[in-house]
């Protein structure tokens, strides 16, 4: 449990945290709305295949259907360009710009009316929004990026003692603006935190801030924003980080999450800073102890690579870089690192030595479980089988990365792909018998 702040003498905010008044100031007024870009975002449709538990209808297959041990493929009216799976739900976002969701929607995670009975367990547009260049998704809650710049979000961030709204005003069951002054480039969710990139190379963050993951808050302050109340981690914040080794302000160039924590790439260097829960050195630092304020982590930095990806899990980590080679790094049990038995936790990035021979371009981390995409269009999955979301037709644990197989696959190459709670969703492009993706 984090320490209560103290009694007697008045304190001061620390330097990285921010007041209302500087908060505001600290944001561009009346932004000039422009098209905004970044290298994350994705332009080649598909389909969406699924696979895992379906007990509140993430897989997006309908009331009927318990679970899938194999991808199936989900029915959406038009090309998907990402995926990207919560806790409990699936969000879609097609060529045109269009979200649609599936899954839980107890605290408002779809953006959508599920009153029909079952609606919920089948993809379903969200009104209100338009020209969405990406999407990301928590636990209980969804966010949009519009190609200007705009963020919108819907459903509800929690903490260790349950609900604490997206808002001052509680859950937000339909998209709203979440941070209307800043002209923002790429967003990621961890379980129940949003992170928000600006063209001017500065970050965002809101939601729950106990484990450290929003990196502005003081761990006194962690629990619900301490004496400073809900509005202090609710309300959008500027996240103040030194850049190594001088006096001037970073500016980062990319940003990525895990389930309790936050990486971001320093714009001139490639550096990469981290902050949040680090009890298994999921962050790459080889203390155990969780970071509540940006810090550069030498064991990323020192092995001379520029990092394409980084994709957190509960306990651990997966990196990819700009050679395709895969690094995974943390927890050790049920194979999440895809280093085989008995290879013990990991406090830096380490080479996946089975795929070593394959080139990939994507990655990902769910709760105990890991994903890589190759060039070619494969898709290899390892770690924990419990929950069928490795989706390699059993429950067990795949200690080294394996190849995903299945019927939907056999004549389609693999995108991307994204793991939730307990359910996988991959992207995949139709190829033609006998061609290279």
């Amino acid at each position: 449990m984090p320490a209560k702040a103290g009694k007697g003498k008045k304190r001061t905010l620390p330097k990285n945290e921010l007041d209302a008044s500087d908060k505001q100031k600290s944001i561009v007024a009346s932004p000039k709305r422009v098209k905004v870009s970044h290298p994350s975002y994705r332009t080649a449709g598909g389909v969406v295949l699924t696979c895992g538990e379906n007990d509140v209808g993430q897989l997006g297959l309908g009331a009927d259907v318990a679970e899938k041990m194999r991808v199936s493929c989900v029915t959406i009216p038009e090309p998907v360009k990402q995926v990207c799976a919560g806790g409990m739900h699936t969000v879609c976002l097609t060529l045109t710009g269009k979200v649609f969701t599936f899954g839980c929607n107890d605290e408002g995670a779809l953006g959508r009316d599920t009153s029909e009975e079952d609606s919920d367990t089948v993809p379903g547009l969200v009104e209100g929004l338009s020209n969405v260049v990406q999407v990301s998704a928590g636990d209980s809650h969804t966010a949009a990026l519009t190609e200007d710049g705009r963020v919108f979000a819907w459903g509800n961030f929690r903490d260790a003692n349950g609900l604490i709204g997206l808002t001052k005003k509680g859950i937000e069951k339909k998209p709203i603006e979440m941070l209307p002054d800043a002209v923002v480039v790429k967003i990621s969710s961890g379980s129940d935190h949003l992170v928000c990139l600006t063209d001017l190379g500065e970050i965002y963050t809101q939601g729950c801030a106990e484990q450290g993951q929003l990196g502005r808050i003081a761990e006194c302050f962690s629990a619900r924003g301490g004496r400073h109340g809900l509005e202090t981690i609710l309300n959008a914040g500027l996240v103040r980080c030194r850049k190594f080794k001088t006096r001037k302000m970073a500016k980062f160039s990319d940003i990525w999450t895990g389930q309790y924590m936050t990486f971001a790439q320093e714009k001139e260097t490639g550096d990469i800073y981290a902050w949040g829960l680090n009890n298994y050195y999921q962050l790459g630092f080889g203390d155990m102890e969780n970071r509540f304020l940006p810090e550069r982590v030498q064991s990323f930095c020192a092995m001379g690579r520029q990092w394409q990806t980084i994709s957190g899990g509960q306990h651990h980590a997966i990196a990819l870089d700009s050679d395709g080679k895969v690094y995974t790094l943390g927890r050790a049990d049920y194979g999440r690192l895809g280093l085989g038995e008995g290879c013990g936790e990991k406090s830096e990035p380490t080479l996946v030595e089975s795929l070593k021979s394959e080139t990939c371009v994507d990655v990902a981390a769910g709760g105990c479980v890991s994903f890589a995409v190759t060039k070619v269009g494969k898709v290899f999955s390892w770690g924990m089988g419990t929950n069928k979301q490795l989706g390699l037709g059993s429950e067990d644990d795949a200690w080294v990365p394996t190849e995903v197989t299945g019927k939907q696959l056999e004549n389609r190459a693999s995108l991307m792909v994204s793991s939730g709670g307990q359910h996988t969703a991959l992207l995949a492009k139709n190829v033609t018998v006998g061609t290279v993706p």
